[in-house]
C-alpha cells in the first residue's frame, strides 16, 4: 500500500462524493478526470472509479432513503434500464476507446447546464416532465460506463431541467446510481480486473465518509441555490472538457 497515494485519493473521494451527494452528480467525473490526468487508460480509470463507487453509492443510496429523499417510482424507472445501458457501455468500453464520444456528451451537458441555470433564476424553461425515464436511464448508464462518469450529470440535469423537484430528483438519481454502478463495475472487472487498489481504497474511504453529510445537505439546502450550483458545475465541467478536447486537435 502506497499510503501517500491512498491519503491523496481519500481527499479526492471525499470532495467528489460531497459534491455528488449534495448536487446529484460529479463523483465519477471528478474522480475519472483525476485518474485520466495521471495517465490511466479510459477503461482502467472507469473500472477503478466504478469499483470505488459501488461502496460510495451504496452509502449514498441508504443515506438518501433514510432522509426521505427517494421517490421509488422514479428509482425503478431509472435503475432497470440504467443497468442494461451500463452493461452495454462497459462491454463497448472494454474493446473500443470511449474518448471519441466525450465531446458530444459534454456539448449536451453544456446545454442542459444553461437550462438548469435559467430555471434556478425563476425562468420557466419547460413545464413538461420527462415521460420516458427508461430511455433516460439507459443512455445515462451507457454514457456513464463509457466516460467513467456521467450518470448524475445526464440523469439529474435532464430531470431538473424538465421540472423535477430538487430533493427527490437528486435522491432518486443517487439511489438508482448504486444499482447501475454495481452492474458496470462487475462487467469491467470481468474484462480487465481491478488494478490500482490503493486508489480504489482511497476513493471509497473518502466517499463513504462524505455520503451521509451530503445527503443531509440536500434535505436542508435551499432548492434554488442547489439548482444554481448544479448549473454552474455542469457548465464549468463541460467548458473545461470541451476546451481540453479542442486543444488536442
Amino acid at each position: 500500500m502506497d499510503w501517500t497515494q491512498f491519503l491523496i485519493f481519500v481527499g479526492v473521494g471525499l470532495l467528489a462524493q460531497l459534491v455528488d451527494g449534495a448536487l446529484g452528480m460529479a463523483y465519477g467525473l471528478v474522480s475519472n478526470a483525476v485518474l485520466l490526468s495521471i495517465g490511466l487508460p479510459p477503461a482502467v480509470a472507469s473500472a477503478t472509479v466504478h469499483t470505488a463507487e459501488v461502496f460510495t453509492t451504496g452509502v449514498s443510496c441508504g443515506s438518501h432513503a433514510f432522509f426521505g429523499n427517494v421517490d421509488w417510482k422514479i428509482f425503478r424507472r431509472l435503475a432497470i434500464p440504467g443497468v442494461i445501458g451500463g452493461i452495454a457501455g462497459a462491454w463497448f468500453l472494454a474493446s473500443v476507446p470511449g474518448e471519441a464520444l466525450k465531446p458530444f456528451v459534454y456539448a449536451y451537458l453544456l446545454i442542459l447546464g444553461i437550462v438548469v441555470l435559467l430555471r434556478a433564476f425563476g425562468r420557466a424553461v419547460s413545464h413538461h416532465r420527462v415521460r420516458h425515464k427508461g430511455w433516460l436511464g439507459f443512455f445515462a448508464g451507457l454514457l456513464d460506463a463509457i466516460g467513467g462518469g456521467g450518470w448524475g450529470p445526464i440523469a439529474t440535469s435532464t430531470l431538473l431541467a424538465r421540472g423535477g423537484a430538487v430533493r427527490t430528483t437528486i435522491g432518486s438519481v443517487n439511489a438508482a446510481e448504486f444499482v447501475v454502478t454495481v452492474a458496470i463495475s462487475a462487467t469491467l472487472i470481468f474484462h480487465i480486473g481491478i488494478p490500482h487498489w490503493p486508489i480504489v481504497a482511497g476513493l471509497l474511504t473518502g466517499g463513504v465518509i462524505a455520503a451521509p453529510v451530503a445527503a443531509w445537505l440536500v434535505k436542508h439546502l435551499p432548492p434554488r441555490g442547489v439548482m444554481g450550483a448544479v448549473g454552474v458545475l455542469i457548465i464549468g465541467i463541460s467548458l473545461y472538457q470541451l476546451s481540453a478536447y479542442a486543444l488536442k486537435l
